[in-house]
């Protein structure tokens, strides 16, 4: 079974309250940490993955992306998925091609640009274009911006949703969503649903699952918790 496969079996027959929890590494040794402590499969944060080589989110060089996160699946053994923003204006065929080329089983894409959200049509045609050049060796996690861009109404989301699994989506990331709607969430999108959970605050990974998540990430927040503890580290170096 090939790693792309196997992260595809771990989003499948999840128990409510047993959600598949991605650590997001941002570096080679923050991934040997996580896949040492036992997570089966990891997913890098664009943001996370940023802040590591010195740019602010959303303004990382394609190129440096790729790189980081090939160095990022060269360091640990489990499946890892990555977060490619919108795609770097990258045809479907050539952005398949760059993923596969890092040995990423799969990657977040999402629907906004520039603040805006794009048209969710045409979105979900890009998308089928991804899926149809990545056949079933990438995972696509179809990111739906609404919440994020302060479209309160869950239906907004899930029309969204519906489009994207329709198009081939494997998990659709209502991003954003705040926790007393996932219910709603969940009882109208089809498949895997992708939740982001702050780090040591709000519910918990198993609260989230019980009330739909099947996957559960953590944007850059590890990094920045990480970041900070270094920063206290730093300042008791001082004389």
């Amino acid at each position: 079974m090939s790693k792309a496969e196997v992260f595809r079996a771990l989003h499948r027959h999840r128990a409510p309250g047993d959600p598949l929890v991605l650590p997001g590494p941002w570096d080679a040794a923050s991934a040997r940490v996580f896949a040492e402590a036992g997570f089966p499969a990891l997913a890098t944060p664009s943001a996370g993955v940023a802040a590591s080589l010195g740019y602010e989110d959303g303004h990382t060089p394609a190129d440096e992306m790729f790189a980081a996160v090939a160095r990022i699946v060269r360091a640990v053994d489990v499946p890892v998925s990555t977060d490619v923003e919108g795609g770097y204006g990258l045809a479907p065929k050539e952005l398949v091609e760059r993923l596969l080329e890092t040995g990423a089983v799969g990657c977040n894409l999402e629907d906004s640009e520039g603040g805006v959200l794009k048209d969710p049509r045409a979105h979900a045609d890009w998308l089928a274009e991804v899926r149809s050049a990545a056949a079933d060796r990438l995972f696509v996690n179809a990111r739906v911006d609404t919440f994020a861009r302060g479209v309160a109404d869950p239906g907004q989301a899930v029309e969204r949703a519906a489009l994207y699994v329709a198009a081939g989506a494997d998990c659709v990331y209502p991003i954003g969503a705040p926790p007393e709607v996932l219910p709603l969430l969940r009882a109208g999108i089809q498949g895997p649903i992708n939740v982001g959970a702050p780090v040591g605050e709000g519910p918990t990974p198993a609260e989230l699952g019980a009330r739909g998540a099947t996957r559960i990430t953590f944007g850059p927040g590890l990094q920045r918790r990480a970041t900070r503890a270094l920063r206290e580290i730093a300042a008791g170096l001082r004389p």
